[in-house]
C-alpha cells in the first residue's frame, strides 16, 4: 500500500532474553512496515518468535527481555527512545492489545460498563460506553454494560475487549490469538466485525496466530517467523498460492482441507523441532528440517532476498522453487487404513435419549418468594453410537452440550436420564458405581494435557500406574510396556525419565494419547484434543491417532468444533445444538447438500482461503445460542436459522427426515428443497 500513511515501522530489530548471565536472541534482523488500514498475518510454530515481537512492540516484554538492535517506529516516532510516561500515553492512546482469553484480560470483580468506562474521559462516558458495545454488535448494551465478566459467552468476551481496544481510535492494533478458543461460527463474527472496524478507522493490524486459514481469511500480507528469523513475506493471495520456502510450504501441508478424508492420504507434519536458542544450525535455521536442504545449507547463512518488490524469501532454492524444478512438498503418501464398513461392524458405544439437566442456583430472595428452580437443558435426548474401528465427530457451538454429553459418557457427570451401553454392557450413572472393568475399557485425552498430567511425576510413572491398575500388570511387564507405549506414540524411551515440565505441547498429549491406550480401551474420548496445538503437531497427532485406531480397532468419539479436523479424521459427524442433534450422518453426506441449515451455517464459517480471488457463500449466524434454561419452542434453532419458514418452525417441532443412506437432517424444510437451495461449500 504505497500511497497509504506507514504506521508501524520494524527495522533489523533483535529481541532477546538473558539466560545465565548470557544472551539468548529470540528475534534476529526482523524488518516489518504496516501502513494504516493494512492488516499483517505474523505466522509460525511455537517458538518461532511471534510473541516475543509483538512484546517488543507492545513495549511489554519481561525484565530478562531487552531489544538489543534496531529501531520500532510508529508513525515516526522512535518508540525505543520513549519514557515510562510516554509509553503510558502511546498504551492509552495510540497501540492497542486484544488478548487470546478474554476472560483472564478483564477484571472480574468490575462490570464491564465500568471497564470500558475507566479509559473513556469527562461525563459522556456512560453513553459512550453503550455506544461502543452497540458498534461490536452486542444486544442489548445497556445489560452487557452492568454484567460482570463471567455472565458473557467467550464471543461476547472478547467483542468487549474489541470495544475496549478500539474505543480511543488507535493507530495499531495487535490481535494475539484472538479467535483461537471460539467455535467456528463465533470466529466468522469477530473476523467480519474486526474487518468491518478496521476498513472503517484505517487502523494497521498485526495479527498474531498459528491458524494459518484464519490468517488467509483477514490479513493482507503475512509474515512467515521461524526460529526467530523472518524466512518469507508477501501478499496473502501470493503466498498461499505459491509458497517460495520450505516452512512456509510445510505449514500450509499440515492443514487438513475439508473433504480430505483420512482414507485417501495421510497429512504431512514437519520432522523434527523447531531448535533451542542456545543451540541454533550453523547455517539456515530451517535446513535439518528441509527436505531440499544441500549442503550449503548446512554452513551459510541464507540472505533475506527480494523475488518480487512486494515479495521476500530467506532460502537458496527459493528460484528452483519459483520455477518448479523442485518441490518442498512431501511425496504423495496414500493412507494405509482400511476403511471399516458401519453396518458389518459391532456397535462398541451406544447412547439412547440420553439427557442431563443442572438445577440453577436460586438466590436468598427468589428462596424466601418461594420460587421455582431452573433447570439448565445441557443435553436434551441425544441419542448416537460409536462402532469398532470408526471415530464419530461431535461437532457444535460453544454452549451446545459437546463436553457435557462426553463427560456423561465417560461418568465424570452424571446424567439425568437415558441409557449409555459399552458393548451391549449397561454403564453405571456415576463413575464411582463403575468397576474396574469398565474404567479399563473406557478412557478420555481432553483438550490441555498440562492439565491432565501429574507435574510431579515422570512420564514413566504416569504410564505405569495406568498399566498396574488398570491393565493388571506386573511391575515388571509394565517396564517394558512403557517403551512399546512411547514407541506406539513415536517418543524414545528416555522420554520415560522426564517430567512433563520438560515437554513441549505436542509431546505432552503424545503421552496423555500413550497414557489413555495404555489399558487397551475398547472406546476413546477426545474433547478437543488437539485444537490447541501447532499445525504441525496437530498433523502428526491426527496420523498417530489414525495408526493406533487402525492397530487397536478402537471406537473414537471425537469433540471439537474445527470442521476440517473432524470432516478429516471422522466417519460420521453429528451435529449438535443448544443440547440436541440436528443432523447425523457419514461424512461425505453431512458435508455435501442437503445440509441442515445449521450445519450450512458452521460449513460456511470454516476460514479458508479465497479460491482464485472468489469468495464462498457465506451463512451468517446472528445472535449468540439461546440459554439452555430457556430453550425456544418448535426448532430450538428458529431464532437464528438463515432459512426461517415462520409460524412452522416456532410452533412445531421438525420432523427427523432420513436418506436411502441413512443420513438424518433434523427440519421442517423438504430434503429435496433443501438441496435446491444450497450450494456444495467445497468444491
Amino acid at each position: 500500500m504505497p500511497d497509504q500513511k506507514l504506521i508501524l515501522n520494524i527495522e533489523n530489530l533483535t529481541v532477546s532474553y538473558r539466560q545465565s548471565h548470557h544472551w539468548l536472541d529470540a528475534v534476529r534482523e526482523v524488518s516489518l512496515s504496516l501502513a494504516a488500514g493494512q492488516s499483517y498475518g505474523l505466522v509460525g510454530e511455537s517458538g518461532s518468535g511471534k510473541s516475543t515481537l509483538a512484546l517488543a512492540i507492545l513495549r511489554a516484554l519481561s525484565d530478562n527481555g531487552a531489544v538489543r538492535a534496531g529501531r520500532i517506529e510508529l508513525a515516526g516516532r522512535d518508540l525505543l527512545a520513549l519514557g515510562p510516561a510516554e509509553m503510558r500515553r502511546v498504551w492509552r492512546e495510540q497501540i492497542k492489545l486484544v488478548p487470546q482469553d478474554p476472560l483472564s484480560s478483564l477484571n472480574p470483580s468490575l462490570r464491564v460498563g465500568q471497564q470500558l468506562a475507566e479509559g473513556l474521559p469527562g461525563p459522556a462516558a456512560p453513553q459512550r460506553v453503550l455506544e461502543l458495545l452497540d458498534m461490536v454488535h452486542l444486544a442489548d448494551p445497556e445489560r452487557v454494560a452492568q454484567s460482570f465478566p463471567h455472565q458473557l459467552s467467550g464471543g461476547m468476551q472478547q467483542r468487549v475487549m474489541i470495544a475496549m481496544a478500539l474505543s480511543t481510535e488507535p493507530l495499531l492494533l495487535v490481535l494475539d490469538e484472538p479467535t483461537t478458543n471460539l467455535d467456528v461460527t463465533t470466529e466468522a463474527v469477530i473476523l467480519d466485525l474486526l474487518a468491518e472496524l478496521v476498513r472503517q478507522r484505517d487502523t494497521a493490524v498485526l495479527f498474531v496466530s498459528h491458524n494459518l486459514n484464519v490468517v488467509a481469511r483477514f490479513c493482507d500480507r503475512v509474515a512467515v517467523l521461524y526460529a526467530g528469523e523472518l524466512v518469507e513475506d508477501a501478499a496473502v493471495s501470493e503466498l498461499y498460492a505459491r509458497p517460495l520456502h520450505p516452512y512456509t510450504q510445510g505449514l500450509l501441508n499440515s492443514l487438513p482441507q475439508v473433504g480430505q478424508t483420512k482414507y485417501q492420504t495421510r497429512l504431512a507434519p514437519i520432522p523434527g523441532h523447531i531448535p533451542q536458542l542456545d543451540d541454533l544450525p550453523a547455517g539456515c535455521v530451517f535446513a535439518p528440517r528441509c527436505p531440499v536442504a544441500v549442503d550449503r545449507c548446512h554452513t551459510e547463512r541464507p540472505p533475506l532476498e527480494a523475488p518480487a518488490d512486494d515479495r521476500r524469501v530467506r532460502c537458496f532454492r527459493w528460484p528452483e522453487i519459483a520455477a518448479g524444478e523442485i518441490s518442498a512438498a512431501p511425496p504423495a503418501d496414500e493412507a494405509e487404513l482400511t476403511a471399516v464398513s458401519a453396518n458389518g461392524s459391532e456397535v462398541v458405544l451406544n447412547v439412547i435419549d440420553l439427557k442431563k439437566q443442572f438445577t440453577v442456583r436460586r438466590s436468598l430472595k427468589e428462596v424466601v418468594a418461594g420460587q421455582q428452580p431452573q433447570w439448565v437443558r445441557a443435553v436434551d435426548g441425544i441419542s448416537v453410537q460409536a462402532s469398532r474401528g470408526r471415530t464419530l465427530g461431535i461437532v457444535g457451538e460453544s454452549g451446545s452440550g459437546k463436553s457435557t454429553l462426553a463427560r456423561c459418557i465417560i461418568g465424570l457427570t452424571e446424567r439425568s436420564s437415558g441409557g449409555v451401553s459399552l458393548l451391549e454392557m449397561p454403564l453405571a450413572r456415576n463413575l464411582a458405581q463403575r468397576d474396574q472393568s469398565v474404567l479399563r475399557q473406557l478412557q478420555m485425552v481432553f483438550q490441555n494435557p498440562t492439565e491432565a498430567l501429574n507435574p510431579y511425576r515422570t512420564v514413566g510413572d504416569t504410564l505405569r500406574r495406568t498399566l498396574t491398575h488398570l491393565a493388571g500388570m506386573s511391575p515388571s511387564e509394565s517396564a517394558a510396556a512403557v517403551a512399546r507405549l512411547l514407541a506406539a506414540v513415536k517418543l524414545s524411551p528416555a522420554y520415560a525419565d522426564r517430567l512433563p515440565t520438560q515437554l513441549s505441547g505436542g509431546e505432552k498429549q503424545r503421552v496423555a494419547i500413550a497414557r489413555a491406550f495404555a489399558s487397551q480401551p475398547e472406546l476413546l474420548l477426545f474433547d478437543e484434543a488437539v485444537s490447541a496445538l501447532d499445525v504441525s503437531v496437530q498433523a502428526s497427532i491426527l496420523n498417530l491417532l489414525n495408526q493406533l485406531q487402525q492397530e487397536n480397532q478402537s471406537a473414537y468419539l471425537f469433540i471439537s468444533h474445527d470442521l476440517a479436523v473432524v470432516s478429516y479424521l471422522a466417519d460420521e459427524i453429528a451435529v449438535v445444538y443448544l443440547g440436541h442433534l440436528m443432523e447425523l450422518g457419514r461424512t461425505e453426506d453431512v458435508l455435501h447438500p442437503p445440509y441442515h441449515p445449521y450445519t450450512e451455517a458452521l460449513l460456511s464459517a470454516i476460514p479458508l482461503p479465497e479460491s482464485n480471488g472468489q469468495r464462498r457463500p457465506r451463512i451468517r449466524l446472528e445472535g449468540d445460542v439461546p440459554s439452555a434454561v430457556d430453550v425456544p419452542g418448535g426448532c430450538r434453532f428458529h431464532t437464528r436459522c438463515p432459512r426461517y419458514r415462520g409460524d412452522i418452525c416456532r410452533t412445531q417441532e421438525p420432523p427427523w427426515q432420513e436418506t436411502d443412506n441413512g443420513h438424518k437432517i433434523y427440519c421442517h424444510i423438504p430434503l429435496a428443497e433443501l438441496a435446491g437451495m444450497q450450494a456444495s461449500l467445497f468444491e
